[in-house]
């Protein structure tokens, strides 16, 4: 077997040993868990915004997700120009684009139970959301 190879399946071995799976790009769920992101993203730059998943956790019914927001194509978004940046949500030295989300699966689909944007600490480790995502951030919460 190619080194390659081994490299794919260590990654896969180490997501299935904290419990977790990442949906694949296309798949439906995927795609219910941004659409459940979108809402609070537009809020914050404007419509319309794509995300780059940097990573994506799910584990039952709850997820994680570490995205980067763009305009669709991967457009630049013009911060100064955007609704948060008018309102004073983001800090001149914010990470403005990478974003976090605490998703719930609920019914058919997916809620974003909290999400920030341009967060400059690890605001997703903490005992009630350890208790209540650890599944998906148990790397985190140690």
């Amino acid at each position: 077997m190619r080194w390659g190879a081994w490299a794919v399946l260590a990654a896969g071995l180490g997501t299935a040993a904290w419990g977790w799976t990442e949906p694949a790009r296309g798949s439906a769920e995927r795609r219910a868990l941004m659409d459940a992101l979108r809402p609070q993203a537009e809020a914050l730059f404007g419509p319309p915004v794509e995300f780059v998943v940097d990573e994506l956790r799910v584990a039952g019914d709850v997820a994680f997700a570490a995205v980067t927001a763009q305009r669709p194509g991967g457009g630049a978004i013009a911060i100064h120009e955007t609704p948060g940046w008018r309102s004073g949500y983001f800090m001149e030295d914010a990470h403005w684009f990478g974003g976090q989300a605490l998703l719930r699966r609920s019914g058919a689909g997916w809620v974003a139970v909290e999400s920030v944007f341009g967060a400059t600490d690890v605001w997703w480790v903490g005992p009630d959301t350890c208790a209540a995502f650890g599944a998906v951030i148990a790397d985190h919460c140690r």
